[in-house]
């Protein structure tokens, strides 16, 4: 409820106050469950990808100091994130987003960090999860406003969605599969920036 509710108004407000967004190939997204997989360079593209795929709904995975204050904790998972620890992933870090996979429900994660270090092993999260799944991974690039100011200057934005990276049978959780996968999803993400 508070997330359809949530969805409405903020789309509503960058709508008016920074135009339309572009949803492209938004017919290449299977039926849940998947795992949305989204590069990452600003708070705007996570507001912007839960816009450019509604009405399925994201449970997005993130970092779990955004959980820290008790009104953000009630808030965040009202919107339905879940933290996890990035620099000492436990087994939460697989144990939820299975869960919700398992229920049929769409997992978000934003497998680019910001330091080089952490691309890899976030990528290698994704991959695992929706091996362990055994769901499709969606991949997802945004293209847009970076800041607040540039939302209110109206800069073009969109989303690009890609066709689904489906897990060959009888290899799921392997080291090599895991390593073809994540080449496979950062190539998938070089070639939907060219297109």
């Amino acid at each position: 409820m508070m997330y359809r509710f949530g969805y409405y108004v903020v789309a509503v407000i960058l709508w008016l106050l920074g135009g339309k967004i572009k949803k492209e190939n938004k017919e290449k997204i299977p039926a849940a469950p998947f795992v949305v997989v989204c590069t990452h360079q600003t708070w705007l593209d996570i507001i912007y990808l839960a816009i450019a795929i509604w009405p399925v709904q994201i449970h997005y995975m993130a970092k779990q100091e955004l959980f820290s204050k008790k009104w953000l904790k009630w808030l965040f998972t009202k919107l339905h994130a879940f933290p996890v620890n990035r620099e000492n992933p436990g087994p939460s870090s697989i144990k939820i987003p299975m869960k919700l996979l398992k229920e049929g429900k769409v997992v978000g994660i934003f497998p680019s960090g910001t330091r080089k270090s952490e691309h890899v092993s976030l990528k290698r999260g994704a991959v695992t999860i929706a091996l362990k799944a055994n769901v499709p991974l969606v991949p997802a690039i945004y293209e847009g406003p970076k800041t607040f100011k540039e939302v209110l200057a109206r800069k073009p934005k969109r989303v690009r969605f890609g066709d689904p990276i489906r897990l060959a049978d009888g290899k799921k959780g392997t080291k090599e599969e895991i390593e073809k996968t994540i080449v496979l999803l950062q190539d998938t993400f070089e070639t939907l920036k060219k297109q």
